[in-house]
Formats: structure tokens, sequence, C-alpha cells
């Protein structure tokens, strides 16, 4: 009788075992595990740990397509949106300090800045209470719109600005695109940014298209 002396098919030599796994398997095993960890882990909290800037800076401005533009204040953080020299692919503009925000949003409407305001609030309407009368502002390109205040059930401030974006004759306002402004503070910290929010308001500009 033959006695074959070759190993079963799959042992693994004793110098090359570690608790019963093949010690030769192991480390590619374990990079591997690192590398998808990291992908799956690491990476994520690599982001959320380094903070984004996106800083203003002074002579920047934002494109709110169309031709149409707004001054931002120096020293916010641009989180959404796009400045001249961009592409602007539609009108989103988000704008942080601390904890203020300032949001400007394009959309097509039919109507007054005052209609669209009025739409603007009965739609989001959640009980909060308006301060205040509403007032108009006019940008220093002539556009008239108009500001409501009110306190939100959260405890902070917030002002709405409604504009049409165009000059000229009645027809042709109403129109013309709408832009709703909507700034947000904490409680009582409106009047810090007062003066930074009244120049981006009067600074927006319709565009020579429009």
């Amino acid at each position: 009788m033959t006695v074959s002396t070759q190993p079963p098919k799959g042992w693994v030599p004793v110098e090359h075992r570690w608790f019963g796994l093949d010690r030769r398997t192991l480390k590619p095993a374990l990079i591997s595990l690192a590398i998808a960890l990291a992908l799956i882990y690491g990476i994520p909290a690599l982001n959320s740990a380094i903070p984004w800037h996106n800083e203003i800076k002074a002579g920047q401005v934002l494109d709110l397509g169309g031709g149409a533009t707004a001054v931002p204040p120096v020293g916010w953080q641009l989180e959404s949106g796009t400045l001249t020299g961009g592409s602007a692919t539609n009108l989103q503009v988000l704008l942080a300090s601390g904890g203020a925000t300032i949001e400007l949003n394009g959309t097509s409407y039919d109507g007054t800045a005052a209609a669209f305001l009025d739409q603007v609030e009965r739609a989001g309407s959640d009980g909060a209470g308006v301060n205040g009368q509403r007032a108009t502002l006019t940008t220093g390109a002539g556009l008239v719109g108009v500001v409501d205040s009110r306190t939100v059930p959260s405890g902070g401030d917030e002002i709405d600005a409604a504009f049409k974006m165009a000059v000229g004759s009645p027809e042709a306002i109403d129109s013309a695109p709408a832009l709703l402004v909507r700034v947000r503070t904490a409680a009582g910290q409106f009047e810090h940014y007062q003066d930074e929010v009244a120049a981006l308001l009067r600074s927006i500009t319709p565009g020579a298209a429009r």
C-alpha cells in the first residue's frame, strides 16, 4: 500500500498559522478592511471636522441670473449660490454669519411684489405673528420691494423682502420674475446685522435684459 506524503488540499503549514488563520492572507485582508473603513467612516468624518470656508471678500458680487446681481456682506460665508464670473443655473443663494442667514430665492410670478409676498406668507403660515407695518424699500437700481418682519415660533427674528425684478411699466414689472429675500437671526439680534442686510437689499439690480 502506498501512503501519500502530499498535504491535504487547503492545508496551511504550522509556521503560517495564527489562531487557525493563514497569516499569509491575513495582512492583505486587514489592509483591504482598513481601506474600506476609511472610505466609509474616515473621509466623511474628516470632511465634517474640517471647517468649510467660502468667505465673501470685498468686491465680490452675487450672480442672480439673467444679469441680475446683488452685493453680499463682506465676511459672510457663501454656503450656496454663484458669484459673478461663474455660471448660475438657478437663483438660490444662502449666506451665513454667526447665527444669521440670508436666503435669496427667485421664481416666476405674474403680479405685484406685494401680492407675491402675500402668497409666500400664506404658504408658510405657521402661526407666527407679523410685527410692525409692511414697508416699502427702493434699491439703488430703482426696484421697489415690500418688507415684512416677524418673530418665528423658534424664537428668532425673520425679515422677508419681495421684489419683482424689473423697472418700467406696471405691465413689465408684473410679468417679471420675483425675488424673495429672507433674513433669519436669533431673537433680538437683527439690529446687529441690519446695516449689512439693508446694504444687500439696496444693492439688488434687475439686469439690463429685464
